[in-house]
């Protein structure tokens, strides 16, 4: 009887924390971030139901079946039962992965907005750089011997191509809210990852290849860019931030930015 009480007690303690608030996301920032909150809400939902059920079922036959003195016997089981339990669990389960692939597909899948804004994002160790095409709207083409981190090139921009004078580098992700951005994520030497907790989003970015990741914030702020992929010894270091900023106070940004580039 004493350990039926304990499986109530300790189940009814870890539904408890169901109910607090302390331990949730921090707020969503993008329509992407919103949709998978309430699908990860309702999955929270449907397996805390099915926790509730086996704890009470199994207090219960602990009780029920409790040593009395009397004489053991000797079950076989339900084939029946168990075929039924094993049949809707693969249903549920089924069902909420579906359910979540479609939030997934929405941002990887799906084809670039043509109004998107375009910024490449470097990861290097240990550290983030991005490029906005200037008011020609096309990057600059790259050489790597041109790299220079401490000169402020970490792209290599190629100095011949007339393409990237006007390219602009910043050690911030700066996009207006509301619009739709697309990044170009891209490693110079080891397996990083671009993660932003707000936006629910998270992309491994790999040496040798362009991945695109697309998102548009609907919230002014400033959030956390970490790397949440091991990359050495400096990774703990390796932070940046996304600034979500009004349209006006972006455009300003990028004008004075422009406006730096073109200085000799």
């Amino acid at each position: 009887m004493a350990i039926a009480i304990l499986i109530a007690a300790l189940a009814g303690a870890t539904l408890a924390l169901f109910f607090q608030p302390r331990w949730w996301f921090p707020d969503a920032i993008s329509a992407h971030a919103k949709a998978y909150d309430a699908h990860f809400l309702v999955t929270l939902w449907v397996i805390g139901c099915i926790f509730v059920l086996a704890q009470g079922l199994l207090a219960w036959v602990t009780f029920r079946y409790r040593d009395r003195g009397q004489t053991p016997s000797v079950s076989s089981g339900n084939n029946r039962l168990e075929i039924i339990w094993t049949s809707v669990t693969a249903v549920v389960f089924v069902a909420l992965a579906f359910a979540g692939q479609g939030i997934w597909a929405r941002v990887h899948l799906a084809a670039a907005d043509p109004r998107a804004l375009h910024v490449e994002v470097m990861a290097k160790q240990f550290a983030w750089s991005y490029r906005y095409a200037g008011a020609d709207q096309a990057f600059g083409r790259v050489d790597i011997r041109q790299i220079d981190d401490a000169g402020g090139n970490p792209f290599g921009i190629d100095s011949k191509d007339p393409k990237g004078d006007d390219d602009i580098t910043a050690a911030l992700l700066r996009v207006p809210v509301g619009q739709p951005v697309e990044l170009l994520l891209k490693s110079r030497d080891v397996i990083h990852n671009f993660f932003v907790r707000e936006l629910r989003l998270k992309q491994d970015v790999v040496p040798g290849m362009t991945i695109p990741l697309r998102f548009t914030a609907d919230t002014i702020g400033t959030y956390e860019v970490p790397c949440s992929e091991l990359c050495g010894l400096g990774h703990h270091q390796m932070r940046s931030a996304l600034v979500v900023m009004t349209p006006d106070a972006y455009e300003e940004w990028l004008q004075e930015a422009r406006q730096q580039v073109a200085l000799p």
